[in-house]
């Protein structure tokens, strides 16, 4: 059989497609074992080579990252320069132009060579070359690769017969494309793009002569030819200018003169560094950002059934993903905090952006470089930890992957303190109270909620809960806009009270924190739990400046709250566009309510509300002159100071920024306002610069300032306990207000501060001291009271 084979080749008696099965085949059939040609496959499976994804800013122009297991990106042949196809010819397959995918006289050739103990010939056409790479490339598990690529007589029949079929379907300038696009070039590269990217950093387009014929060369041993080794840059050379450039001259394809020259140029001995994944960006700003789309992709469902799907699309699929990351808002914020705080510190200053109403986030930025630490070599210092220290365990500065400033993994997120009472105002607004609701705050407030009698804020002798003030001189009648202004902690636990603690736990879920702590989010899920957990309004619970800016970019978006996302357009590398990472947005809570809030939320940094009035209570008051729009937002701190936040927000966007330490909640040092609270405004400013100043919208249910105003009794000369009395009976809170002149009675009550308020308000009530009435004694220094003395003015 093998001598008919041998025969028939030499003597040309099979040429055409149709004949070659009937008698050529005969010798390799038969070392195949009888493989009946007949019957062997002729249809490739489709099958889509590995591509890159690239991640873009939202500027769709800024390369952030790249993904992938293969660096390539399929180009069309247009754009592939004539040098190269005529190069790649001449290296593998100069007859690619007069056969029909199969060699006739090559395969005798090696038949016979490879049958008598000659040189091993493969006698392989490009287009069975691509045969091969692409039965590799649709096999669906480990046996069908080996098939695919192992050296059998089995396997140079079935790469015939798919040959010729292809060679049927397709046209040569259609194989040739597919060829250059799957081939491997060696140092990562695959495919003719990534080969012009990585070793001489330019499109296939723009290859010459020389260029092209070193990347032909490589395709048939890439390892042996790589040039950034002495014996493979020796090899490519000599087949560059010995094989590959006289080959080109003899197609016809170059002159002489051009072979000369191109002779002369250097083979590259380096190659350009191929990024892949979120540590290649670390020496840019936005490595944590990288992460952060890396974890939002992997949750996605849309990409796949488990992780390992998720990943093998992303690193495979060619996608092109914009995100929302804005370039010059996250530079800013990485300059703000380097002016502020060394990549060395232990104290972290975590800053994130979301834009209102959807979610998008454009900003994550710390004083941290996103990388791994050498641990040959370490530069992190050891966790102050002491417990971690004890085993030599090393913090995450200067170089960590965990997500600080978004959470996941170990990091669970960190105290933030006051900001939470926005969540109180919040549920007290959906329950009726308005924002001049008033409450009688004194100093330490004796609550209904129960602490151990161990903790210092426990109320003496019981485990009753008894919180304070940050200062004794926050202690009065305060409302939603001053209480809010202040921070006043003995006005947000009763309002808290009133409304219920479950249902302020509610509003913070509905406005998107995640409860990452095992028994937070036990006590969370729980409402038995919830409606004890007093505290809750103080910001005793971990969160992340992307919790927190998102949650008050719910307020900025009329209530809608939308789930944070870095994505603005995902496309596939057929140009389709997907939906999944569009906004994906709610109604927390009604666009009144959050317009409220969103009013009385003006008073800590320093802006006007529109509803009432602020009073001049604040505590970030330079915030409003900082930014030069209308901002809103509010400040923490934590006991002891371990954490400080603030966060602000125009209609554009909402920064959050912590100060904490990531490696020991417990630590001894005192967070600075005036680090932090530089940092956000300066952020937010430099973000705003150059956009217009947009008002916040009013609501359009005035009842949410003033609520179902009622008359307050008349309490004229009462005594004190009769006033008490008329107020409580009435369905309000009396408080003993300051002393005035007035004719009633000393001691007696004079009025009250109000005539009308809300229900269950406090109503102040003044204090006779009997005086009003009392005729004045005359000056003997002055006695005619029109007259000033000199000096005494």
């Amino acid at each position: 059989m093998s001598s008919l084979l041998v025969c028939g080749l030499l003597a040309g008696v099979v040429v055409a497609a149709a004949a070659f099965p009937a008698a050529a085949l005969s010798g390799l059939a038969a070392k195949a074992g009888e493989t009946s040609f007949a019957s062997l496959p002729s249809e490739l499976k489709d099958f889509s080579s590995p591509q890159v994804t690239r991640v873009y800013a939202a500027d769709n122009r800024t390369l952030l990252a790249q993904f992938h297991d293969e660096f390539r990106s399929d180009v069309p042949i247009k754009d592939i320069s004539k040098n190269m196809q005529a190069a790649i010819i001449a290296a593998e397959d100069r007859k690619f132009y007069q056969h029909n995918g199969v060699d006739l006289k090559g395969v005798a050739r090696a038949f016979v060579s490879n049958n008598q103990g000659g040189s091993q010939q493969g006698a392989s056409t490009l287009t069975m070359q691509y045969v091969r790479m692409a039965l590799a490339y649709s096999a669906t598990n480990p046996q069908e690769v080996i098939d695919a690529t192992k050296d059998t007589p089995t396997r140079k029949l079935t790469e015939m017969k798919y040959a010729l079929q292809i060679e049927k379907d397709l046209t040569k300038e259609q194989i040739l494309e597919r060829y250059l696009n799957i081939a491997p070039f060696g140092n990562q590269a695959y495919g003719i793009y990534a080969a012009s990217q990585v070793y001489f950093n330019k499109t296939p387009s723009k290859l010459d002569v020389a260029e092209a014929a070193m990347l032909a060369g490589m395709v048939k041993a890439p390892t042996s030819f790589n040039p950034t080794i002495k014996t493979g840059h020796d090899q490519i050379q000599a087949r560059r200018d010995n094989y590959i450039l006289p080959g080109m001259v003899a197609m016809g394809a170059i002159t002489q003169a051009d072979a000369d020259k191109a002779k002369t140029e250097k083979i590259p001995t380096k190659v350009k560094a191929i990024a892949n994944g979120c540590i290649s960006v670390a020496k840019n700003n936005w490595g944590f950002f990288c992460d952060y789309f890396y974890r939002w992709w992997m949750e996605q469902d849309a990409f796949g059934a488990t992780t390992y799907d998720r990943e093998r699309r992303l690193k495979s699929g060619g996608y092109r993903v914009v995100t929302t990351l804005d370039v010059k808002g996250q530079n800013a914020a990485r300059a703000e905090i380097a002016e502020r705080q060394s990549d060395s510190s232990q104290n972290a200053l975590l800053l994130a952006g979301v834009e209102p109403g959807t979610g998008k986030v454009r900003i994550l930025a710390t004083n941290r470089t996103y990388g791994l630490d050498d641990p040959a070599h370490p530069k992190n210092k050891l966790s102050p930890d002491p417990a971690k220290k004890a085993k030599n365990i090393r913090g995450s500065f200067p170089k960590t992957t965990n997500p600080l400033i978004t959470g996941g993994g170990d990091i669970t997120g960190y105290q933030a303190g006051s900001v939470y009472k926005a969540f109180t105002m919040v549920a007290a607004l959906e329950k009726g109270f308005p924002l001049s609701y008033p409450i009688n705050s004194p100093a330490t407030f004796h609550s209904q909620y129960k602490t151990s009698p161990s903790d210092e804020s426990a109320c003496p002798g019981s485990d009753d809960w008894c919180p304070s003030n940050a200062s004794k001189s926050e202690a009065g009648v305060f409302n939603m806009w001053t209480g809010f202004g202040k921070s006043v902690n003995t006005y947000f636990v009763p309002l808290e009270q009133k409304v219920g603690a479950e249902n302020v736990v509610d509003v913070a879920k509905r406005f998107g924190v995640k409860f990452r702590v095992p028994k937070e989010a036990e006590m969370a899920n729980d409402e038995d739990q919830a409606a004890g957990w007093g505290s809750f309004t103080l910001g005793v619970m971990n969160s992340t400046p992307l919790d927190m800016a998102n949650a008050y970019a719910t307020l900025a978006g009329d209530g809608m709250y939308c789930d944070p996302t870095p994505i603005t357009q995902i496309t596939t590398e057929d140009g389709a566009k997907i939906d999944v990472g569009k906004p994906h947005c709610k109604q927390a809570t009604s666009k009144d309510v959050a317009r409220a809030a969103l009013d009385a939320a003006r008073c800590p940094v320093g802006d006007s509300a529109q509803l009432g009035s602020c009073n001049g209570q604040n505590t970030a008051g330079d915030t409003r002159g900082i930014v030069g729009h209308p901002v809103f937002g509010k400040t923490g701190t934590t006991d002891a100071e371990k954490t400080a936040s603030l966060i602000v927000g125009t209609t554009s966007l909402v920064v959050a920024g912590y100060m904490a330490n990531p490696d020991w909640q417990n630590h001894r040092d005192h967070m600075s306002h005036d680090v932090i609270n530089d940092a956000v405004q300066h952020t937010l400013a430099d973000f705003m610069k150059g956009k217009p100043s947009v008002q916040f919208k009013k609501p359009g249910n005035d009842k949410m300032s003033t609520g179902d105003l009622r008359s307050v009794p008349d309490v004229t000369c009462d005594s004190m306990s009769s006033a008490k009395d008329k107020i409580s009976g009435a369905g309000f809170d009396p408080v003993t207000g300051p002393a005035v002149d007035s004719d009633c009675p000393a001691g007696t009550a004079a009025g009250t501060s109000e005539d009308r308020t809300v229900k269950g308000g406090a109503v102040t009530i003044e204090v006779s001291n009997g005086k009003k009435n009392q005729p004045q004694q005359p000056d003997p220094q002055n006695p005619d009271p029109g007259q000033s003395t000199p000096g005494h003015n």
